[in-house]
């Protein structure tokens, strides 16, 4: 057991906080006078709390203090019964969001589509998650993130978000509950996350009913994406050029991009189909509904730690799924070796549930393969019928639901009938 978080709980009062761009979003509505839906232009300024106050949802914030001091902020949809009260034996689902996102991933399509209120609606008691580093989670009992002296703050990886964020997570939301076990969904590096705490912290795996894994990122020996190629080899330059600039975050103040989005790519201007175009190649998506494109502005990119990306980049370049590579006299005092070690993925004994798309170009679909063959329960490797479904159809497409969801809680159910 972890001796390991001081907890506070925050219900409701932090409503009035707004999403990371509402100020770029204000300045658009006044200036295009509503050109689309209010809704979305509502929906793209309000935050996660905000977002489930406006559909009538009941929720909870919670924080939860790391082992490591990380303040880090998670969002419940909690199920109630028929006569509005607490319902404290419905199953649990706990969602984690991927890289330079946030738990608003999970609720931006809306009520009725969205991956969190289709749960919370099928019966189970939801809690969304949020990294070290995003919008909601950007804080320490003693480290600045503002800093530009000393980066202290930013020196994490997705090795520390899941040896410490999710381990916090989870005993928290089972001590809360008084139950034993729980649901997990993770896309992308919430599968990433999933993967590193279960397999250096094994005693972690009986804590869980199902792993549901949306094409969770780990193996990238099929990787053919031509950004990340480009970038792998430079991946100790990155980080090393950055926080001598006292960089150590990604996305965190985005201004520029969110300004000319949210002037020059709403419905109306000439520059429409352009941005249409440009995120329809972003996220490869035959069913981004472009429309939306202010309301996901409005929530990502949220933010993340320039040395997640470099970590991916050292499991491309060196085509090995392993902990943080420092350097020689650094790996030697945190790893006793010259070079850092292979998560043991063996270890992971959970029910594995791997879903993914055909079109994806994030994570390949036969690196999924491979990840199925070296975990050490593999139920089944799903691959969503659509043969251009992709990595951002996991959260964006206006098909989600018809396509996926409705497949995933399927599954979900099939996994609480084993327990």
């Amino acid at each position: 057991m972890i001796k390991w978080f001081l907890v506070l709980v925050c219900v409701s009062a932090v409503a009035a906080r707004r999403s990371p761009n509402a100020d770029y979003i204000d300045e658009l509505e006044s200036t295009r006078q509503g050109r689309y839906s209010s809704d979305i232009l509502e929906d793209a300024r309000l935050d996660v709390p905000g977002l489930l106050a406006k559909y009538g949802y009941p929720y909870e914030v919670h924080n939860v203090i790391t082992e490591d001091g990380y303040i880090l902020e998670m969002h419940r949809i909690p199920m109630r019964d028929r006569n509005n009260r607490p319902n404290p034996n419905k199953p649990i689902v706990f969602l984690m969001h991927g890289l330079l996102s946030s738990s608003a991933d999970f609720l931006v399509l809306g009520p009725g589509n969205a991956l969190g209120y289709l749960l919370a609606e099928a019966g189970y008691d939801v809690w969304l998650g949020n990294a070290r580093g995003n919008f909601y989670s950007r804080r320490h009992r003693r480290l600045n993130p503002d800093s530009i002296i000393n980066q202290n703050f930013w020196k994490f990886s997705w090795d520390e978000i899941g040896y410490y964020d999710i381990a916090a997570f989870v005993d928290y939301i089972l001590q809360r509950t008084k139950q034993s076990k729980l649901h997990y969904v993770g896309h992308s590096q919430g599968g990433t996350t999933f993967l590193v705490l279960n397999s250096l912290r094994p005693e972690y795996n009986k804590k869980f009913k199902s792993f549901q894994g949306l094409a969770p990122a780990a193996i990238f020996t099929n990787n053919d994406h031509l950004v990340f190629s480009a970038l792998a080899p430079f991946e100790n330059i990155i980080e090393t050029t950055a926080f001598s600039m006292g960089i150590g975050e990604i996305f965190g103040n985005r201004e520029f991009i969110t300004w000319f989005a949210t002037n020059f790519c709403h419905e109306g201007s000439i520059f429409h189909p352009l941005c249409g175009y440009a995120m329809t190649i972003v996220t490869a998506s035959e069913n981004f509904n472009q429309t939306m494109l202010p309301l996901f502005l409005g929530h990502a990119p949220a933010g993340a730690s320039i040395r997640q990306v470099a970590h991916y980049g050292q499991c491309i370049r060196f085509n090995a799924f392993r902990r943080y590579n420092f350097n020689l006299l650094t790996n030697l005092a945190v790893y006793g070796r010259r070079t850092p070690p292979e998560y043991d993925l063996s270890k992971i004994t959970v029910p594995a549930y791997i879903h993914y798309g055909l079109r994806d170009r994030e994570v390949n679909y036969k690196d999924l393969h491979i990840l199925a063959k070296k975990l050490g329960n593999t139920v089944g490797i799903f691959r969503i019928p659509r043969e251009t479904f992709n990595h951002y159809d996991f959260i964006w497409s206006s098909k989600a639901k018809t396509e996926f969801y409705d497949f995933l809680i399927r599954k979900i159910r099939e996994a609480d009938r084993m327990h």
